[in-house]
């Protein structure tokens, strides 16, 4: 079967493996769309590592992923199925074949594109941090960041019932996404000043709840400097440091209630995005519209390559694995 694989810095290259095999509780499948994340850059893609790291492992980085049950050995799914995987910590999907059992997999409706409801993925993961906010009726929602992420909790905290959900990003083409996506208010903090804005927004009453969606130790103490006193802090984005400085001082006065979230690595990864699933299937929401563009498993390296250097106003690329 074809992969794909990292073989220097930012280059991709294909080789040919084995067909993998499915052992008992397990299922084959056969990849159809995949889709490429923020993490995947900054914590695969992006950094230059030492030589003797490459090539790197084949199928990665890649873990956002959609196909179809070719040969099942267990009783939880059965042939022709189609399903949402999460691959193993440390390993990818960009491949034809994938081994998985029940435990990362979700189930798809037979109807409708794979290219759509494998978006279901990534607001799927929200959906866990968000069962963190309790209700969020009369509420104040302040988003830092507007990718695809960011974007997923602008759409989940609006349907949830927020008074006012505030996206920001310093970029206008992700602002016009959340609008798109439930925003009631933008910002974007290289033209505007923040805290101004979001005082005016917020009628001097400040965010009850700040989502820092964006993994930047600059927005992680914009998150404590815009929360209300008292207010909710939801830590999603992902620092590429292993230490963070935090502003000691704004801990301490607005004492908020502090949430770092993370669904992949819960002890229940899946059941949250079959929820978003059934909430698409039923009209709830429409992750799909993350999605800007469409490209062959062929031009892996550009769909990367667009991802990083944000080309084309590009929000999510999905790939066809059979291109």
């Amino acid at each position: 079967m074809k992969a794909a694989r990292l073989v220097g810095p930012k280059q991709f290259d294909f080789i040919d493996l084995d067909m993998p095999q499915a052992g008992d509780g397990q299922c084959l499948i056969k990849l159809e769309r995949v889709s490429v994340c923020g993490s995947d850059i900054r914590h695969g893609y992006g950094p230059i590592e030492p030589e003797e790291n490459y090539p790197m492992p084949p199928g990665r980085p890649c873990h956002e992923l959609a196909g179809v049950i070719v040969e099942s050995r267990t009783d939880a799914y059965h042939e022709g199925q189609r399903v949402i995987v999460i691959p193993e910590r440390g390993t990818g999907g960009l491949m034809e074949y994938l081994v998985s059992h029940p435990g990362r997999m979700i189930l798809l409706p037979d109807e409708g594109p794979l290219d759509e409801w494998v978006m279901c993925q990534p607001p799927g993961t929200v959906l866990y941090s968000c069962k963190r906010m309790d209700t969020l009726l009369q509420k104040n929602v302040l988003v830092l960041g507007q990718g695809s992420i960011g974007l997923s909790f602008t759409m989940l905290t609006s349907r949830m019932g927020a008074r006012s959900v505030i996206g920001v990003d310093p970029l206008d083409y992700r602002l016009d996404k959340a609008r798109e996506m439930g925003a009631t208010h933008v910002v974007n903090p290289d033209r505007d000043n923040l805290t101004e804005a979001v005082q005016e927004i917020t009628r001097g009453a400040g965010p009850d709840i700040v989502v820092e969606a964006a993994g930047y130790p600059d927005t992680f103490n914009i998150a404590f400097q815009q929360v209300r006193q008292f207010g909710t802090v939801i830590l999603f984005g992902i620092q590429s440091d292993q230490y963070v400085p935090v502003e000691h001082n704004l801990l301490m006065e607005k004492q908020p209630t502090i949430f770092p979230t993370t669904g992949a690595r819960s002890l229940d990864p899946i059941s949250q995005i079959q929820d978003l699933v059934g909430l698409r299937e039923r009209g709830w929401c429409e992750p799909a519209q993350l999605i800007t563009h469409r490209l062959p498993f062929s031009e892996v390296q550009t769909a990367y390559d667009m991802y990083e250097q944000r080309q084309d106003n590009i929000i999510k690329v999905v790939m066809d694995i059979n291109q």
